[in-house]
C-alpha cells in the first residue's frame, strides 16, 4: 500500500500515515482505511466509468451534511460520514494513476454486517432508512445533482439489455443464458411500472440514498443498534420506492435458497413506515409491492447485461459470476411472485384506513 501513501498524505492534515488496508467489498469504487496517529479515515478512488462527474458527488455530500447539520442534534439519530478536504479541494486527481481520490470520515466504533442476525436488526434497518428519508424530507430533491443518470430507471436498463443482446454474442448460448433471456421476456410490462407512475404524477421524486443495501448500514458493535449510513455517492433525486425495494431485496434475500423472507419484510416495512409514513400517500402504498418485485429484477437485468457486455461494470472473480448473480436475483423475484398475496396483505395491514 506504499503507493497510496502520497495520496493519503494530501488528506491527512499533517498526521503521520500508518497502515493502509482495503476496506469493504464494494463492486464499484476502490476503498481503503487509512490509519494515522490521529483519527483514521476512508480513502476512495472513484470509478469514473460509473461516476463520470465526481465533483457532483462532492457537491451533493456537502449539501446533505449542511442540511442535516442544521437540524436539532437531538432529532438526528444517524451519522453520515463527512467529506474531508485535501489542501486545495474536496477531491484530487492523482497524476500517476490518473484516478480521482477523496477522503471520508471514518465512523468508529462501528461495523457493517452482510446478513441480518435477528429480527431486531431488521427493525433497526427499517427505522434507519425511514429516519434517513425523514431527515432529507425538508431538502428539495431538485437541489441535488443526479450523480448517476439512469440509475434505477428500469426501462433504461432494459434498453441497454436489448442493445447488448442485438450485438454478436460473446458468451455461450447455454441453458442459463436462455433461462435469463426468457425470464426477462416474461417480466413484460412490469419493467415500466414505477416510471410510468412517476410520469403520471402518482409518485413524486424525493431525496433518496440510492443504494441502501444491508452492508451500508453501520451497527454499534455487539448490539442491534444502527448508528450510521454510508456509501452516499448515489444520493440523488428519485423515488423512495427504489430505496425500499433495494433495502428489502438485500435484507430479505435468503441466499441459500434465493427465497424471500416475509417476516423480515414485515418488520422492516413496519419500522420504516413508523418513521417515514407521515409523507406516504395512497399511491405510495399502492406501489410498494411492484417496487419489491421490480428492484431485484432490475439488479438481475443489470448483472445479465454486464455479463453480455464482458463484465465491464461490476467487479467479478470469474467470467461467469455476473450470470450466476443474475440467476440468483431472478429466482428471488420468482419467490416474491409466489408470495405476492401474502406481501400485498401485509402492505394492506400497514396502510392507514384513510388511504385504502
Amino acid at each position: 500500500m506504499n503507493r497510496l501513501e502520497p495520496i493519503a498524505r494530501r488528506f491527512a492534515g499533517g498526521r503521520r500515515i500508518g497502515t493502509i488496508r482495503p476496506l469493504g467489498n464494494g463492486l464499484i469504487n476502490d476503498t481503503f482505511l487509512v490509519e494515522t496517529d490521529g483519527a483514521s479515515f476512508v480513502l476512495q478512488a472513484i470509478n469514473e466509468r460509473v461516476f463520470p462527474q465526481p465533483q457532483r458527488i462532492a457537491a451533493n455530500l456537502n449539501l446533505l451534511s449542511r442540511h442535516i447539520g442544521r437540524q436539532q442534534p437531538a432529532a438526528v439519530r444517524l451519522r453520515i460520514p463527512r467529506l474531508l478536504p485535501a489542501a486545495d479541494d474536496w477531491q484530487i486527481r492523482d497524476r500517476d494513476s490518473g484516478r480521482v481520490w477523496r477522503a471520508l470520515e471514518w465512523i468508529t466504533p462501528s461495523e457493517s454486517r452482510e446478513r441480518l442476525g435477528n429480527l431486531a436488526e431488521a427493525g433497526q434497518v427499517g427505522s434507519a432508512l425511514g429516519h434517513f428519508h425523514n431527515l432529507c424530507s425538508g431538502l428539495a430533491a431538485d437541489t441535488l445533482y443526479d450523480t448517476l443518470p439512469g440509475f434505477h430507471i428500469t426501462p433504461e436498463y432494459f434498453r441497454q439489455y436489448q442493445a447488448a443482446l442485438a450485438r454478436p454474442l460473446q458468451v455461450p448460448s447455454d441453458a442459463d443464458f436462455e433461462h435469463c433471456r426468457n425470464f426477462i421476456t416474461d417480466f413484460g410490462e412490469g419493467v415500466h411500472t414505477l416510471e410510468h407512475a412517476r410520469q403520471r404524477g402518482e409518485l413524486v421524486e424525493r431525496v433518496i440514498h440510492g443504494d441502501p443495501k444491508l452492508n451500508n448500514f453501520l451497527f454499534d458493535p455487539d448490539s442491534d443498534r444502527i448508528i450510521g449510513l454510508v456509501d452516499l455517492d448515489t444520493v440523488k433525486p428519485g423515488l423512495v420506492h427504489y430505496d425500499l425495494g433495494d433495502c428489502l431485496r438485500s435484507c430479505c434475500h435468503i441466499q441459500e435458497t434465493n427465497g424471500f423472507d416475509l417476516q423480515r419484510c414485515s418488520i422492516i416495512l413496519e419500522h420504516y413506515l413508523a418513521e417515514a409514513g407521515r409523507f406516504f400517500t395512497e399511491a405510495d402504498y399502492r406501489y410498494l409491492y411492484p417496487a419489491i418485485r421490480l428492484i431485484p429484477f432490475e439488479l438481475g437485468l443489470r448483472f445479465f447485461t454486464d455479463y453480455l457486455q464482458g463484465n465491464r461494470y461490476f467487479k467479478v472473480d470469474d467470467a461467469g459470476q455476473n450470470l450466476r448473480r443474475a440467476l440468483a436475483q431472478f429466482e428471488l423475484v420468482r419467490d416474491i411472485e409466489r408470495q405476492s398475496d401474502a406481501i400485498r396483505e401485509l402492505i394492506a395491514g400497514l396502510t392507514p384506513v384513510s388511504d385504502r
